[in-house]
């Protein structure tokens, strides 16, 4: 991790003295990212997870911005779709590895490799999905003042366990009165074959907001929430699916809104210094994803036409930057923009 990364992370807005200290501390299923004792989120990483994630997700205040189902259920759940939409997760939905017959494949049969985005299964049980296990976690000791680090291992595998990726995933925590930013940094390395990343709108850094921020529910009645991109026209309450903003290039795409009875939200960036530009599948019923893969057949009104799908060399890396910011009030009280260029810098 550069200094320089570093730094930028620093730009946020610096906790008081009498601000408690964030910490990580490593459990048996994952990692809780902690301000005192109180726990603000924790990473999934057991073995029987279909991919890491972040859950639960706390603002300031400690109010939760992601959906607690299918993680945790209740009878007040107001959703229970799309099972694999927890909270905060990265991958993709069509993985290739060129030289590799896949011997179980994808359920969408306009995939070409392995689905690491849908938990697709048939009757029998039989998954039709990847799984990006967890082979490894390290927490690094924090300066003073500095952010908290976490730096995870994975390997992707297909339906039939055959790794075809390595990933060193790098968490960074910051602590802030205004917001707490999760940032990412996801190196993808193809040891094994050469990878072309499919052209699919089901990708890739996501979050599923807390039922409370959406905009309407699927019988169009509206809620509190309102998405805002970094630049264009926010969908305001009430705007239903596509939301004008899908499939648009943007730097971040944000929710905000009001869970019970406060005013948070939930932003998602994407590095400028990325490969190439992410493309946005954030829907009005509360999914937000940043998509730098999908091309001309994701149906993204951005991509028509373009046909470059992103590839590594086997031996090659490739790094994406993302971040998740849990912040309080609306955009601009939570400081969404000032939060993204500290994040950029």
């Amino acid at each position: 991790m550069s200094r320089r990364w570093l730094a930028a992370v620093a730009l946020l807005a610096a906790p008081s003295a009498a601000s408690a200290q964030a910490t990580a501390v490593q459990v048996a299923d994952g990692v809780e990212f902690r301000v005192g004792a109180e726990v603000v989120a924790k990473y999934h990483t057991a073995p029987t997870v279909a991919k890491p994630f972040l859950w639960p997700v706390m603002a300031p205040g400690g109010t939760p911005v992601t959906r607690a189902w299918p993680v945790q259920t209740s009878a007040t759940d107001a959703t229970t779709d799309h099972v694999h939409q927890k909270s905060v997760w990265f991958c993709h939905g069509d993985v290739i590895p060129e030289g590799l017959a896949i011997k179980t494949p994808a359920a969408n049969k306009a995939d070409k490799g392995v689905d690491f985005w849908s938990e697709a299964k048939d009757k029998d049980g039989r998954k039709r999905h990847g799984t990006i296990r967890c082979t490894k976690v390290t927490i690094p000791d924090a300066k003073p003042g500095g952010p908290v680090v976490v730096v995870t291992w994975n390997v992707w595998l297909t339906p039939d366990g055959e790794k075809i990726l390595d990933e060193k995933r790098t968490i960074t925590f910051r602590d802030t009165p205004e917001g707490r930013l999760f940032a990412f940094t996801c190196e993808l390395t193809a040891n094994d074959y050469p990878i072309v990343f499919g052209d699919t709108k089901e990708g890739s850094f996501g979050v599923r907001v807390h039922d409370d921020l959406r905009t309407a529910d699927p019988k169009g009645q509206p809620i509190s929430g309102t998405v805002t991109p970094s630049a264009g026209k926010a969908a305001a309450t009430g705007a239903k699916d596509n939301l004008p903003l899908w499939g648009k290039v943007a730097d971040w795409n944000d929710y905000s809104g009001t869970v019970n009875g406060k005013a948070v939200g939930l932003a998602v960036f994407a590095h400028p210094d990325n490969p190439t530009k992410s493309a946005w599948h954030t829907r009005a019923y509360g999914l937000m994803a940043a998509n730098p893969f999908g091309r001309d057949h994701s149906g993204f009104p951005s991509q028509k036409g373009k046909k470059d799908l992103v590839r590594v060399e086997k031996g090659k890396t490739l790094t994406y930057r993302f971040g998740a910011y849990a912040h309080a009030g609306d955009v601009k009280a939570g400081k969404v923009a000032e939060a993204y260029e500290a994040f950029r810098r």
